[in-house]
């Protein structure tokens, strides 16, 4: 029988449970993938919390790679006996489990070589780069970029890409051991914010200009100092919350702080056109199938340890990817 971790209430990690559950047969437009991988990522913590809210009892993950097994009725963008991986949101909620009933629609198609534990380690977190670094703002070589959590999943990906691109990239980090991971993936400069100000280190690195944008993906605590850290008409791009959402503000403190922009945009929106999923896929897939970007996968558990899993992830005790092995 298969297995699953699915929550009746919101709350910690301990809410959690590990059950035999019935997956049956896909309906039109579904296919029933048979999972090889599983990606443990911070917004699960979101659902499971009450962040995102969601109907009781439910599933929770959403992001995996796996085998395609059958198919429902009009399925025709996957075959039987593909190697697919799938991110999004709502749509594919419930990913922690070793067989599930998923729309085709999310799918997408693994080149050969790249495995399926690579894949669970990096859609979300690959795609994520992508929009960041191709979409949101029109990078340019020289430019100089402040990267919260540079030690994370996200992080050592975008550090990697952003290097390609030529950018000078300034990661903020807990620990000297999580500041040399950061740096050996590509940060030119990283910052202990444990015990170091923030802004002030970064106006000492970039000669009191500041930087031409902020990845923040902590939220309510480092907030105003990445607005401090920004350079005249810098953007602020946040893209996550971990440690609690941003408190209200006055956007006239954009106009007193420089004229600076704020964006909070969403992996969903991204990824929503099939051509332009395409082509973030396409890239990211290139970029870690060549080998110019490396994918760290530095913890692993089975699904019966996700409690742990998610404390160990809120406790900041992970670094790069972790992913669940089926």
């Amino acid at each position: 029988m298969a297995k699953a971790v699915r929550f009746y209430e919101t709350g910690a990690p301990e809410v959690l449970r590990y059950e035999d559950v019935e997956v049956g047969e896909p309906g039109p437009g579904e296919v029933l993938l048979r999972h090889e991988a599983v990606g443990l990522n911070y917004a699960d913590t979101y659902f499971r919390n009450g962040t995102y809210p969601i109907p009781m009892p439910n599933g929770i993950g959403v992001e995996a790679a796996g085998v395609v097994m059958a198919l429902g009725e009009g399925v025709t963008n996957v075959a039987v006996g593909d190697r697919v991986t799938y991110t999004g949101f709502i749509n594919t909620l419930g990913a922690y489990s070793t067989e599930r009933i998923i729309p085709a629609a999310p799918l997408i198609k693994l080149p050969a070589n790249i495995s399926c534990e690579t894949a669970a380690a990096m859609t979300m977190r690959g795609l994520t780069s992508s929009y960041l670094l191709r979409r949101i703002y029109d990078f340019k070589a020289g430019d100089t970029l402040l990267l919260h959590a540079a030690a994370g999943g996200v992080g050592l990906i975008v550090s990697q890409w952003a290097k390609l691109l030529g950018l000078t990239v300034i990661g903020t980090v807990s620990t000297e051991a999580k500041a040399e991971v950061a740096r050996a993936h590509g940060c030119d400069h990283t910052i202990n914010y444990s015990h170091e100000d923030v802004a002030k280190r970064v106006r000492e690195l970039t000669g009191g200009v500041g930087v031409n944008v902020v990845f923040d993906s902590v939220g309510r605590t480092t907030f105003m100092s990445s607005l401090d850290s920004l350079k005249r008409r810098g953007l602020m791009v946040c893209v996550g919350t971990a440690s609690g959402t941003i408190e209200p503000f006055d956007p006239q403190i954009l106009a007193m702080k420089g004229s600076l922009f704020v964006t909070r945009p969403a992996l969903a929106d991204y990824i929503a056109d099939p051509a332009e999923k395409a082509d973030l896929s396409g890239e990211l897939f290139d970029h870690v199938g060549s080998g110019r970007i490396k994918i760290e996968i530095n913890q692993q558990y089975e699904l019966k340890d996700a409690v742990q899993a998610h404390r160990d992830l809120e406790a900041r005790k992970t670094t790069g990817s972790s992913i669940f092995v089926i």
